[in-house]
């Protein structure tokens, strides 16, 4: 597929200059910083140095008084207690945070997670009407609940309380909760307003730890269940995001909790973790107990404070991911058939796609998949309970949420983000919603967005790279949206010896410039190139850098994303 190489805006050369300076760095790495908004040498040492002690305070976030002030009350009448979560990593790893640390103080308490196929995502009526039947009076939701008026209005009634704990996009109103902690409401005025679900349940027990005097363990011992959290949920990992990821990747390769260090062993890795491997590794597992059978069994890993029930646990998650991958790979297929059968399908600006029998638990991965293939915004949908309901993912750059919400009289409900939604519809609104989604899109989506996009950092040398260079670049990890891994550019490289094939199409090679060292790379999913590269034809490479290890041998190698014969 074809992509566009896109140069990321430089920024103040004598800003970068004086910082490469002050730093006794690389310039492009100064460049790099400058880029991210760093341009002092505090900003730098802040940037570089993270500290627990930048975490905010949890109070300036809008209704934390009031949520820890019900939370006290609760525990002190010995109210019965229920954390309710969604399915997905963050709800999961809010939920086990939250119960494993307010159970600390209180056993009058559980945890709810709705069934992905009966109850679908968010608060539901069953899920409130469980907590009735079982003499629950506070329910603490976390990473849902911020457009549930309906619902909180129900539970009121009922004699309920509830705290929302989200970091959705809020509606015009809010629900009438006791507390609605949500960073991204107008009239809160909490300094950063992109954690996870679960990055909220972490402010509620560092809320909680620092009303009470409690230590900063109490609270800080759940870093690694918050960054696995902001890792699946691709947040941005700037600000409290950046200092929690830090800290969390440290625990999890240094002393993980009962549950993450199980699924690790059986994931096959237990140290050197990076946020990729986390979203690759990790994430998936977790995500298929939701998906392929109920995520209650992810909860009761994460929360296994025993070696044997964890290993059970992840066990049990790692074969419901191997379901996964199958109904993933199958419907996938079919998915492309169905487009491929159709030229009017494979020319549209959108991608919608229907099966009844399609399984709702991966019909997000099957999205993702197509969007991979035909580069566009991709519905996919199946049948549940009379209605249809799928999800929504988008390109780089295309807010995918507005699009819904300029269809919205065709919706029985949406909810998301800019990248990725979750919509349902009824049977007979499938036709007419599939046209104007494609006429919304087809008005406001630029066409060089229809285009895979290369993000370039800075062109350098070849020459630049050395180990010192390299380990600069890694103390801008962790990486993750807005603050991915540097991709530089190299112009005019040779060829050293042959290209070969390896794996499904990834092309391995040698690439050096003149004065250079000679660099391995590898460029993953890119074998139509090896007929093309010469020994005397110069080409231009984009592409990040890496550290190969091999028999304990360590060996800077190229990533290459894309490749440029003139």
């Amino acid at each position: 597929m074809k992509k566009r190489w896109v140069q990321v805006g430089q920024g103040a050369i004598e800003t970068s200059e004086k910082l490469a300076q002050e730093l006794n760095i690389d310039q492009s790495l100064a460049q790099i910083l400058v880029q991210r908004g760093i341009a002092t040498f505090e900003e730098a040492r802040y940037f570089f140095r993270p500290q627990l002690a930048h975490l905010h305070d949890p109070f300036l976030m809008k209704d934390m008084e009031q949520a820890i002030d019900r939370i006290d009350r609760a525990i002190s009448q010995g109210e019965k207690i229920l954390v309710y979560g969604d399915y997905d990593v963050d709800g999961t790893t809010a939920v086990a945070l939250t119960y494993s640390f307010l159970s600390q103080f209180t056993q009058q308490i559980d945890y709810y997670i709705p069934d992905r196929h009966q109850e679908g995502y968010g608060i539901s009526t069953i899920g409130i009407d469980f907590a009735k039947a079982n003499g629950f009076t506070l329910i603490i939701a976390l990473d849902c609940g911020i457009r549930s008026l309906d619902k909180i209005a129900y539970a009121n009634q009922l004699g309920i309380d509830f705290i929302i704990a989200d970091h959705h996009l809020p509606a015009e109103h809010i629900p009438e909760a006791i507390a609605v902690l949500d960073p991204k409401r107008a009239d809160c005025e909490y300094p950063f307003k992109e954690l996870s679900g679960c990055g909220i349940g972490f402010k509620i027990a560092q809320a909680y730890c620092q009303l009470h005097d409690l230590p900063d363990e109490l609270y800080q011992q759940y870093l690694d269940l918050c960054m696995v959290s902001i890792a699946a949920d691709i947040v941005p990992i700037v600000d409290e995001n950046r200092v929690m990821a830090h800290f969390g990747l440290i625990k999890l390769n240094e002393n993980p909790c009962t549950g993450l260090r199980a699924l690790m062993q059986i994931a096959g890795r237990t140290e050197n973790y990076t946020i990729s491997d986390v979203v690759f590794q990790l994430a998936p597992r977790i995500n298929a107990a939701g998906r392929m059978g109920h995520a209650r069994d992810a909860v009761k890993m994460l929360l296994s404070d025993v070696a044997e029930l964890a290993e059970e646990q992840s066990t049990l998650i790692n074969l419901q991911n191997t379901d996964r991958k199958s109904f993933d790979q199958n419907i996938t297929a079919e998915a492309l058939a169905i487009i491929e059968a159709s030229e009017e399908l494979v020319n549209r600006k959108t991608t919608v796609v229907f099966q009844q029998h399609w399984n709702k638990g991966v019909i997000g991965i099957v999205a993702s998949r197509l969007t991979e293939t035909y580069y566009r915004p991709t519905i996919v949908l199946t049948e549940s309970n009379g209605k249809y309901t799928g999800s929504a993912r988008s390109v780089v750059g295309y807010d995918l949420y507005e699009a819904l919400l300029a269809c919205e009289e065709l919706l029985e409900q949406f909810g998301g983000h800019k990248y990725a939604a979750g919509l349902t519809l009824k049977p007979e609104n499938l036709h007419t919603f599939t046209e104007k989604f494609e006429k919304v899109v087809a008005a406001t989506i630029s066409p060089n967005l229809l285009i895979p996009e290369i993000s370039i950092d800075s062109e350098i040398s070849l020459t630049q790279i050395d180990a010192k260079f390299y380990r600069i670049l890694t103390q801008m990890a962790p990486f993750g949206p807005q603050n991915m891994a540097p991709v530089f550019k190299s112009t005019g490289v040779n060829l050293v010896g042959y290209p070969q094939i390896v794996g499904t199409n990834h092309l391995k090679l040698a690439v050096k410039q003149q004065n250079s060292a000679i660099f391995d790379g590898i460029a993953f999913g890119q074998g139509e190139f090896e007929q093309l590269l010469k020994a005397n034809r110069p080409f231009d490479i984009c592409y990040t850098i890496e550290e190969n290890v091999w028999k304990d041998k360590r060996r800077l190698q190229l990533n290459i994303k894309g490749i440029k014969i003139d």
